[in-house]
């Protein structure tokens, strides 16, 4: 078996493939662009606010300026760029890891004046770990919790390389870190959509502090999905970093299929929204408990299969302006919304969590159509073009920052490992309208 501790410790940028370094570059622009599109939103705002208040310290806050400790922009960026549902994922996992990684390992890199190159390698091993220790803790307790649990150990583990941290401090950053990582009940989220979202601020900010505090001799070890899983032994072999999915819709990836089913019906038939009589969505157990019909708030629009389904029948797609604001008003797709039944099957559940399957009928001008049972766009096995990524960071970034900082944060982060955080960093903490 690999020794994770071992291998985060000694990677360098220099050891991944080619393919592996593209796509860290890839994760990182599209997690700022989710970021910059996250940061319009009330959640964003108010915890902001929070950790300035309750995190006192010299760095800068991303999109924001005012200053706050590590933990405290581990926490907010964290949570902004959770704010807005459109960030990476890996399904084995049921949730994410780069939400939280980033931000935390950001934050720890400039407390510690860390490379370019050793920024990037520690990104690399943190998606690693963290991919593997999503299923690994699952399999360590029965509750589906959120990502933000096992965020928090991979903070940990790749960034005590980081702070220069030694062996033994880097156990026990993990065990604090497994301890205090937030174990949240996802389900609870799903069925009651709110600002909690999925717990990877939480796991940023635990992450950064387990680190912070075993370098000051706090103790915790073992961590037990560390040290006793049997998970590790294709480190460096398989890289699971090619392996997460991107999202096009900044929405909950299990709704993401039902959208896609819905379209090519939409496309194929010629669908009219005011022709439509009836919609049936069938899919995975889980996938039908994200029900609001009607959402008040983003987090409710963002955690609903229902409301996108209809946004996407009414308009054509659905886009960070669809999941805020006025639009959650709208006469067209509340009718929509209305008329949708969820419904789940045993080919789908069978298939959850490594396949995210649906199948849509629509019932309009007296018919009934039905798609093929249809999987998210965008996984691993059909993964998105750089210019689609590209045009998603640029349609989430140049409308909340203008197209021209849009570019130098794009450059910037290209550039990481040649010149260093520093561009991007003073790209990301300046304020956001």
């Amino acid at each position: 078996m690999s020794n994770p501790f071992d291998f985060t410790a000694s990677l360098k940028l220099t050891d991944l493939p080619s393919e592996v370094r593209h796509q860290l570059d890839r994760c990182l622009l599209d997690l700022v662009g989710v970021g910059i599109g996250g940061a319009t939103t009330p959640l964003s705002a108010i915890i902001r606010d929070h950790a300035v208040a309750q995190f006192g310290g010299s760095q800068a806050l991303w999109f924001d300026g005012r200053k706050a400790s590590a933990a405290g922009i581990a926490l907010a960026a964290g949570m902004t760029i959770d704010a807005l549902d459109g960030h990476d994922g890996y399904n084995p996992a049921k949730g994410h890891v780069g939400c939280g990684l980033v931000p935390g390992l950001t934050a720890l890199a400039v407390e510690g004046g860390a490379s370019g190159a050793e920024f990037l390698s520690a990104v690399a091993a943190g998606y690693e770990l963290g991919s593997r220790l999503g299923p690994a803790l699952h399999a360590s307790v029965p509750d589906y919790h959120t990502s933000g649990a096992w965020i928090a150990v991979a903070v940990a583990v790749a960034g005590a390389r980081l702070l220069g941290l030694d062996p033994e401090q880097t156990r026990h950053a993990a065990g604090i870190a497994e301890y205090h990582g937030p174990r949240s009940q996802m389900m609870r989220c799903i069925d009651h959509p709110t600002m909690l979202k999925d717990g990877s601020g939480w796991g940023a900010m635990a992450g950064v502090s387990a680190v912070i505090l075993a370098r000051e001799g706090f103790t915790g070890a073992p961590a037990l999905t560390v040290e006793q899983g049997d998970h590790w032994g294709d480190l460096g072999e398989r890289w699971l970093i090619l392996e997460q999915y991107f999202k096009p819709y900044p929405i909950c990836r299990w709704a993401q299929a039902p959208v896609e089913a819905a379209l090519v019906l939409r496309s194929k038939y010629d669908i009219a929204p005011e022709a439509i009589e009836a919609i049936r969505v069938t899919s995975f157990h889980e996938a039908t408990r994200l029900a609001t019909i009607t959402p008040q708030t983003t987090e409710e629009a963002q955690y609903s299969t229902v409301y996108p389904v209809a946004v996407a029948l009414a308009k054509g797609a659905v886009s960070a302006t669809d999941v805020s604001g006025e639009a959650l008003r709208d006469p067209v797709v509340a009718r929509l919304a209305a008329r949708l039944s969820m419904n789940e099957d045993a080919y789908a559940n069978e298939r959850f969590p490594e396949q995210r399957p649906a199948r849509v009928s629509i019932t309009f001008d007296g018919r009934t159509v039905t798609s093929d049972w249809t999987e998210p766009r965008w996984d691993a096995t059909c993964p998105p073009s750089d210019a689609e990524l590209e045009a998603k960071f640029h349609g989430l970034a140049d409308p909340a920052i203008g197209a021209a900082r849009a570019k130098r944060i794009k450059a910037a982060v290209a550039g990481i490992e040649a010149d260093g955080l520093g561009a991007l960093h003073d790209e990301l903490v300046m304020p956001i309208r």
